[in-house]
């Protein structure tokens, strides 16, 4: 176990070896608070959003909007991720780029506590950008802080890492769900920022134990090509104020104007991305049959967090409306729903990893195909499983609190059989010529996922009627089969990869 590892055990010359933390570099504890407090107020924020936009106190709009809404800043966080990236890598470097996240992410929890719709947007807009920004550089500064890859002690730091973001999930809705929903919205979401603002405090008090090359902008842009990015930059900002301006000023201007775009984008981007690689005819044989493989493992996550993300918008607008919100006669807010998959993520997880151990000790782990498979039917599963509550509350009944923790206990399951995988074989399938761009094409998965829903509301469609939902289980666990009955194929194309 990584806690194990005593400082004596470091090997000299270690970045941030003169100190250490769980047996980690020092360095860790700032990049593990930063994450915490960061994740801190993005779920807490994200689980009075749906709640807000619906309430009467709030914004009060239809189901329908304010799920297109939810899904259209979820799939921004992590389409902003690759951008997020090239900065880090060619204009700021990573250590700057997530200090200006950070602040940019408290900026916009503020303006999120402002009492104006107007602002609103304006503030998710800011903590979409902010966490773009951040998503992808602070991992790259885990990495930064050991050896190289052989660093035995690299696997158990990104585990303690990936703790901080999971206890900063369980807390924020308990949190800030609570002070948002029987204090007041605003409230809460000043709460959120007031977590940002302790994230980013100690990252820059604790940033002189980072490695240095944390700072160093690994592939800086020329002259020319900060010229040339500045130019194109100003051209697509002025096409959009013009655009916007003609159609506000002529009165047409609805909500819609700027959901349609980006739910397009979050769709179209993912494509083009994959495509681009697909086509590039630097890749040889190999890597050409190996993205055609990684096509089917993409096009199964987006399927997955179509329905996962809904976790954060359908169930929880279904919950506020139609759920028996307490347990034994003890009544607990709506949001709090949302630290249910983080306390069971971190008390699975080590459960799966023994697991899978175990059965690969004796020759008997399931295969990458066969995880994803199981992890797309079990999402399927879960929507099948909500079918239940959903009739209860058509015949005019409040459903359960169990019926929900159900519901996402079995999603919560059928992500760890996917998400991990699917961060591992990213890595493996990648081409040489994309070996630092493929995490982020792994993220566009989710983006796809979640415009997909935002399109699906924005055309009127209720994702909380039982037809719908009925269609969305079959997609996935149809999705799920079709990828175990075509697994010899798959299996064919990625070659060597297991």
């Amino acid at each position: 176990m990584a806690s194990s590892l005593t400082k004596d055990s470091v090997t000299p010359g270690t970045p941030g070896s003169e100190t250490a933390f769980f047996g980690h570099p020092r360095g860790l504890a700032t990049l593990f608070m930063t994450e915490m407090w960061e994740r801190f107020s993005y779920y807490g924020m994200r689980a009075l959003l749906p709640l807000y936009l619906v309430a009467p106190g709030g914004l009060h709009l239809s189901a329908a909007t304010a799920t297109a809404i939810y899904s259209v800043y979820v799939s921004l966080v992590y389409l902003l991720a690759m951008p997020g990236g090239w900065f880090g890598d060619r204009v700021w470097g990573p250590r700057k780029t997530v200090a200006v996240a950070g602040a940019v992410i408290m900026l916009g929890h503020l303006t999120l506590a402002l009492p104006s719709s107007g602002t609103f947007y304006a503030g998710l807009g800011l903590v979409a950008i902010g966490s773009g920004l951040l998503k992808a550089n602070i991992s790259t500064m885990v990495g930064h802080l050991y050896s190289g890859p052989d660093d035995p002690r690299r696997d158990g730091g990104f585990t303690v890492f990936y703790m901080g973001i999971n206890l900063g999930a369980f807390a924020a809705p308990l949190i800030i769900g609570t002070i948002g929903e029987n204090v007041n919205w605003h409230f809460g979401f000043a709460l959120a920022a007031l977590g940002m603002a302790l994230g980013l405090a100690q990252f820059l008090i604790g940033s002189r134990h980072l490695a240095e090359r944390s700072s160093v902008v690994p592939t800086p842009l020329s002259a020319e090509e900060k010229s040339s990015t500045l130019r194109k930059a100003a051209v697509w900002a002025g096409i959009a104020v013009v655009f916007y301006a003609i159609v506000g000023f002529t009165g047409h201007y609805t909500l819609n104007w700027i959901l349609v775009p980006l739910t397009l984008l979050g769709v179209i981007i993912p494509v083009m991305v994959l495509t681009r690689i697909k086509r590039d005819k630097d890749l040889d044989r190999t890597e050409q049959k190996s993205m055609s493989a990684y096509i089917w493992f993409f096009v199964a996550a987006a399927v997955f967090w179509m329905i996962y993300d809904q976790g954060g918008s359908t169930l929880s607008i279904f919950a506020d409306s139609s759920a028996e919100n307490s347990v034994l006669g003890w009544d607990f807010p709506v949001s709090w729903y949302q630290s249910v998959n983080p306390v069971l993520i971190m008390a699975l997880a080590p459960v799966f990893a023994w697991f899978w151990l175990a059965l690969n000790r004796r020759g008997k782990e399931p295969s990458t195909i066969v995880k994803f498979s199981s992890g797309l039917v079990l999402v399927g599963a879960s929507f099948f499983l909500f079918l239940a509550p959903l009739s209860i509350a058509e015949g005019g009944h409040k459903a359960a609190a169990l019926w929900l923790v159900a519901i996402y206990f079995v999603q919560t399951v059928g992500e760890l059989l996917l998400s991990p995988v699917g961060l591992s074989v990213t890595t493996k399938m990648a081409p040489a010529k994309y070996a630092s761009q493929m995490m982020g094409v792994w993220f566009l998965a989710v983006t796809a996922g979640d415009a997909t829903t935002g399109l699906l509301s924005i055309a009127g469609v209720d994702l909380n009627k039982t037809g719908v939902v009925a269609l969305e289980a079959t997609l996935a666990v149809v999705a799920g089969v079709a990828v175990w009955m075509y697994r010899g194929k798959v299996k064919e194309l990625m070659g060597s990869v297991r």
